[in-house]
């Protein structure tokens, strides 16, 4: 039984020897795979629209832009990566959520309550747009920027409706309401140094307290219906205008028209007449007589019957239609021709 055990002890003690020569291998191994691990938690990525800050030991050494870079591992260096681009939101005077995967919306009084210039009561609900423009600015001058620009945007909001009346908030100021806080609200945020740029500001729900919210609805769309029929009145006169000056523009046309068609042919007639005197004058039996002729010549195709005498008495009765009233085909000699055949024969 002695001997037995101081083979077991002996065989014990062989193999704390062994153990023993293995262990420097087996903790540098180990340190070597902890050395590499920690070293690997250097390895950071930044992606599009985003930028890294460099820390080392607390203080900011250095950024980056997108891509895979490295730095010291902790606690020597540490790396922050701010989206740039990336839109936030803040509301004011109201939170919203979904909860059971509906969408609520909380009303936060002591938010949307304020004064207006002419001392009434609104509930106003407003919504900031925003984006980091500065990253050291944003990481290292503000605690809880966000905060801070809720904070901000409540002084800014109340500030621009205490200069409007309610009338203005409630109707057509809502727009120089929005404009007058972005500008307030961004000249806090760069005096704060919060490195935040706002990038819109719009109202949401601007109502007078619930007590007087019917009447005073009922006024707003008695001003809008004000507001809608003017605007017809001006459409419809913007309408009628030009079509009554397109039109008056048209009969002065026509009416110079008309005159000018007036004199060309008083002016040709009296020419023609003047042209007519001066033949007249050089031989007025014949240009009598044309006269004659022509206008019987024009004169004998609208008449059925015709009787044409002279001085020796009554002509034969010459019949210039047909019997049913139409006029005769026409023949190689007109009637002026006819008549003046007739005439010679008289004579003879």
């Amino acid at each position: 039984m002695a001997d037995f055990d101081l083979r077991d002890l002996e065989r014990m003690t062989s193999e704390g020897k062994r153990v023993l020569r293995s262990l420097p291998t087996a903790a540098a191994g180990m340190a070597g795979f902890l050395a590499l691990f920690w070293l690997g938690t250097g390895i950071y990525m930044v992606g599009p629209g985003e930028q890294g800050l460099i820390r080392q030991f607390g203080k900011e050494v250095a950024s980056t832009g997108p891509g895979l870079h490295y730095h010291w591992p902790w606690p020597i260096q540490q790396a922050d990566v701010v989206n740039l681009e990336r839109i936030r939101r803040a509301e004011i005077g109201f939170r919203s959520g979904r909860r059971f995967e509906e969408t609520y919306v909380q009303r936060i009084p002591a938010e949307a309550l304020m004064l207006t210039g002419d001392a009434n009561i609104v509930e106003a609900q407003m919504i900031v747009q925003y984006r980091v423009k500065d990253p050291s600015q944003y990481l290292f001058k503000l605690r809880e920027p966000e905060e801070n620009l809720r904070a901000a945007a409540e002084v800014a909001l109340r500030s621009a409706v205490g200069n409007s009346t309610i009338d203005e908030v409630l109707t057509v100021g809502r727009a120089k309401v929005q404009s007058e806080t972005q500008t307030l609200l961004q000249q806090l945020l760069d005096e704060y140094q919060s490195g935040l740029q706002v990038t819109e500001v719009r109202l949401q729900v601007v109502d007078p307290p619930d007590q007087v919210k019917d009447a005073f609805h009922e006024v707003v769309r008695a001003r809008e219906d004000l507001e809608r029929l003017i605007n017809q009145a001006r459409g419809y006169r913007e309408d009628l205008i030009p079509k009554a000056r397109g039109e008056a523009q048209k009969i002065l046309r026509a009416a110079e028209a008309y005159k000018e068609e007036r004199v060309l042919k008083a002016q040709g007639d009296a020419d023609r007449f003047r042209a007519l005197l001066v033949e007249y004058q050089k031989a007025p039996q014949v240009t009598r007589d044309r006269l004659y002729l022509e206008t019987v010549s024009r004169l004998f195709p609208k008449i059925e019957k015709t009787v044409i005498t002279d001085r020796q008495g009554v002509m034969p009765l010459l019949s210039l239609a047909s019997p049913q009233g139409s006029l005769p085909a026409p023949t190689a000699r007109s009637p002026l021709e006819e008549w003046q055949n007739l005439q010679r024969e008289g004579r003879r």
